[in-house]
């Protein structure tokens, strides 16, 4: 039996399968993000952001900084001890929160017109037409002499 059916002599079932499942999130994720969540409500007080709600580019800014940091090789947020991508979810969280609950302070800048994202897709587009075959890119475990680029 796969997870979108249902046994038919359990009526549970038929009602079960139709509404937003938990086994379908990793449970070790969630439970690092606990674990950050945790730190947060020590130091600011546990679902103050639903109370007092937030700035959406406070919380933009620190989701971008732990990854960001995470991107540039730091994998271990120094503070906390814990993922930057955990943490960065950890943010993410508090500010879907915040739209939920109407608590989220909407600081973001003015939109950028639609048409800009899309002319930078088909510039994208262009230029992997112009280069179809692209040099490899250089990650962390390359073992390269700086001699070798001058």
């Amino acid at each position: 039996m796969n997870s979108n059916s249902h046994k038919p002599s359990n009526p549970k079932d038929a009602v079960g399968v139709a509404k937003p499942p938990s086994s379908t999130a990793s449970q070790a994720v969630s439970a690092e993000v606990g674990l950050a969540m945790m730190e947060g409500a020590r130091k600011y007080g546990r679902h103050n952001y639903r109370v007092i709600g937030v700035r959406s580019s406070i919380y933009y800014d620190a989701c971008r900084r732990h990854i960001d940091r995470w991107w540039e090789g730091e994998d271990i947020d120094p503070d906390s001890g814990l993922s930057h991508i955990t943490k960065a979810i950890a943010s993410l969280y508090v500010l879907r929160d915040a739209m939920i609950c109407g608590k989220m302070n909407d600081d973001r800048p003015p939109k950028v017109y639609k048409e800009f994202w899309v002319n930078l897709n088909k510039l994208a587009a262009e230029l992997i037409e112009r280069y179809p075959v692209s040099k490899e890119a250089f990650i962390e475990t390359d073992t390269y002499k700086d001699e070798d680029y001058k």
